[in-house]
């Protein structure tokens, strides 16, 4: 049984979350986390109590010394086995077993949650690595792109058509963009440390990280995703299983209210008789009783009753949390939903804003090559520059970031 579900664990691993090279790192993080080992754990132990409650009361055997042996036809009786086994009214240990196989299938639930929650966090950690890194060799660039301009500027000041202040002002620049690159070199490590936690291997284990993140589109509409959440979410699916638990505890708690019976035998050990009377072989013959049949009355009802209403309350209570958690799953998809249109939105305006700036860039460049003019407007336009560059890896950064948190509320 473990075997299979190792098996089956590892199938679902393997999904359709592969993208963008990540893939790998989930099946890593699956296999590998230890906090998602914990929880399969805690699902195997809840499978293993089904075979515990499903199983009969341990026979009872009693031994008895008669001090003063009783007197017989056949001589004094002398000491006394017996052995009974209790059985609970029909149906109770199916019912028993019901309850518990429903818990281990919301143990696995949480199991699933567990996993989804995992690689949420693979991939939205991977996304952040994408997007430093990507930063990274943005202010790289840019200060490239300045060390260019200081030495337009120098030329220009040799030659005595621009001021000494617009080299300074490029230094100023640098500076600034290098103070960020040790900023981000240093955020970087952080991450990486987390991300290679997240799939418990090497803190200093290489990851891949593209040159582009190529942008997805989420493939269902707002009703899918909602019917999903309800659905396939597996913290609403825990409780369903948590409520059908219930509603068979109420089962056992009827039938606990029911007799119980037990059926053994009584072995009776005969001393030999004076009696000369007696036939042959029937002097100290021991004395065997079978079956002995005992009945438990449950008179006692009211704790019965309160077993069944417990189980009442517990089951609506739990139909509660769950249309509160789909109440809530629901406005956090809204969230998601707005972050996800929001990003469409930012990547469309930082394309259309880089493009203009650069075109803008190469104009006041060229402005200031023939008549040395608007060189602080040079500046200003590289800044600029910068922040759409960096605006527009953040926007696509969020994109596949929402998509994913997305799948996760859908039990993907």
């Amino acid at each position: 049984m473990k075997t299979i579900i190792y098996i089956l664990l590892n199938l679902l691993t393997v999904q359709a979350f592969a993208q963008n090279g990540i893939d790998s790192y989930l099946i890593t993080g699956a296999k590998n986390n230890p906090g998602l080992k914990a929880t399969f754990n805690e699902y195997l132990a809840a499978l293993e109590k089904v075979p515990q409650v499903g199983a009969l009361p341990d026979p009872t055997m009693a031994f008895g010394y008669f001090i003063q042996p009783v007197e017989t036809r056949v001589g004094a009786q002398q000491a006394k086995i017996s052995v009974a086994q209790m059985f609970p009214w029909f149906g109770t240990l199916n019912a028993r077993e019901d309850v518990a196989t429903e818990m281990a299938k919301a143990k696995y639930q949480l199991f699933e949650e567990a996993k989804s929650k995992l690689f949420y966090d693979i991939k939205s950690t991977w996304y952040n690595l994408y997007f430093t890194s990507r930063a990274i060799d943005i202010a790289k660039d840019n200060i490239e792109i300045l060390q260019t301009f200081r030495k337009l500027a120098l030329i220009k000041i040799e030659s005595g058509k621009a001021s000494s202040v617009d080299e300074l002002r490029v230094e100023m620049e640098i500076l600034d963009i290098e103070n960020q690159l040790l900023q981000l070199i240093d955020k970087l490590q952080i991450q990486k440390v987390a991300f290679n936690n997240f799939i418990n291997v090497g803190v200093a284990d290489d990851i891949y990280i593209p040159d582009l993140l190529e942008t997805v589109d989420l493939t269902y509409d707002r009703a899918a995703i909602l019917d999903s959440i309800k659905l396939n979410n597996h913290q609403v699916l825990s409780l369903e299983f948590q409520e059908a638990s219930y509603e068979y505890q109420q089962v056992v708690a009827k039938k606990m209210g029911k007799p119980n019976f037990s059926v053994g035998i009584d072995y009776t050990f005969i001393g030999q008789s004076s009696n000369t009377m007696l036939a042959p072989g029937e002097s100290g013959r021991d004395a065997i009783m079978f079956p002995v049949v005992g009945i438990s009355i449950p008179l006692y009802r009211k704790k019965y009753t309160s077993m069944v209403k417990e189980a009442v309350f517990m089951q609506e209570a739990t139909l509660n949390k769950k249309a509160d958690k789909i109440n809530v799953l629901e406005s956090i998809y809204e969230k998601a939903n707005a972050d996800y249109q929001d990003a469409i939105r930012q990547i469309n305006l930082h394309n259309k804003q880089l493009g203009l700036a650069k075109i803008s860039m190469r104009i006041l460049e060229s402005e200031y090559a023939t008549d040395s003019k608007n060189f602080e407007e040079i500046l200003r336009m590289e800044r600029k520059v910068l922040i759409h560059s960096l605006e527009l890896e953040k926007s696509r950064t969020d994109l596949n970031a929402s998509i994913a948190f997305i799948h996760y509320l859908m039990g993907r």
